[in-house]
């Protein structure tokens, strides 16, 4: 896999002018983020007078989703517990670091910053791949055999 990290720092096209506001933005979204986390750290998803919602889809079908688990392995991967997170939800550090990625591409952009997007830092074959593998996972999460796999 080749990853060409030259078109993050291209600078053949001047940046883009940005207003206050675009500025702002990234800054006023991460500063959301951040008071999320520290929401969902210092507030069990996993206990019983949990005020956070039930997934959708499991509420509808009595089937795990593939995104089942998110919630409770963030809090356990904000309070340091790596292997309870990923027992809730193998893409839990995946979800947390593509969040955080976007967040790093969308101030650089805001702020006139040259970025490549994210077609161009990662293979084609890759978001075929991640569908590919939430599929194989949220079916797998469900059968019995392999009921480790569910939150």
């Amino acid at each position: 896999m080749v990853v060409y990290a030259v078109a993050v720092f291209d600078t053949s096209e001047p940046p883009m002018p940005t207003s206050r506001w675009q500025r702002a933005a990234p800054l006023l979204g991460g500063a959301a983020l951040a008071a999320a986390a520290a929401y969902v750290a210092l507030n069990d998803p996993a206990a019983a007078d949990s005020r956070f919602p039930a997934c959708a889809f499991r509420s509808l079908t009595g089937l795990w989703c593939p995104g089942c688990g998110l919630t409770r392995g963030t809090h356990r991967l904000l309070n340091g517990d790596l292997p309870a997170a990923l027992s809730y939800n193998v893409f839990t550090p995946l979800a947390l670091a593509a969040i955080v990625v976007t967040w790093a591409m969308w101030t650089r952009r805001s702020w006139g910053r040259p970025t490549a997007s994210l077609g161009e830092m990662l293979p084609r074959w890759w978001g075929a791949a991640l569908a590919t593998a939430l599929l194989i996972y949220g079916v797998a999460r469900n059968v019995p055999a392999l009921h480790s796999l569910a939150p």
